[in-house]
């Protein structure tokens, strides 16, 4: 994995240090969403970017100086790693070739619906909750 990325962040601290301003407003703005929605996540690397847990990873942001591979993007994506149990009937998130992760990719703040990923994430709060483990 080390060859497929132009990173290995020690902490999310160096993450935070590393992202261009451009990028770093946009993932900052994404940040207070997720946690808007979900309050008591877990933030923590994971592939170099944040992931954000309770049961199991409910989504990430990945901004596109952090590369994959020779994958060429622009912008920050918003990824949910339950994707495909999402109900999307407006087809607002991408697919790709992927079989669980949905993500929508933004290149500005003005570009976010706030009312759309809200929705996502409570419903992806919710699909986490179905995770929990049975004591």
């Amino acid at each position: 994995m080390a060859n497929m990325q132009n990173v290995n962040f020690k902490s999310i601290e160096e993450f935070w240090e590393f992202i261009p301003e451009k990028e770093l407003e946009l993932v900052k703005y994404l940040r207070k969403i997720i946690f808007d929605c979900i309050p008591n996540c877990k933030e923590s690397l994971s592939y170099n970017v944040p992931y954000y847990s309770i049961n199991k990873k409910i989504c990430f942001i990945w901004p596109s100086s952090i590369t994959w591979g020779n994958v060429k993007s622009e912008g920050v994506r918003l990824g949910f790693t339950q994707g495909y149990l999402l109900k999307d009937e407006i087809n607002y998130l991408d697919k790709e070739n992927r079989k669980q992760i949905r993500t929508k990719d933004f290149m500005s703040i003005k570009e976010i619906d706030v009312d759309i990923v809200k929705t996502f994430l409570f419903e992806a709060k919710e699909i986490d909750a179905s995770f929990k483990k049975k004591k």
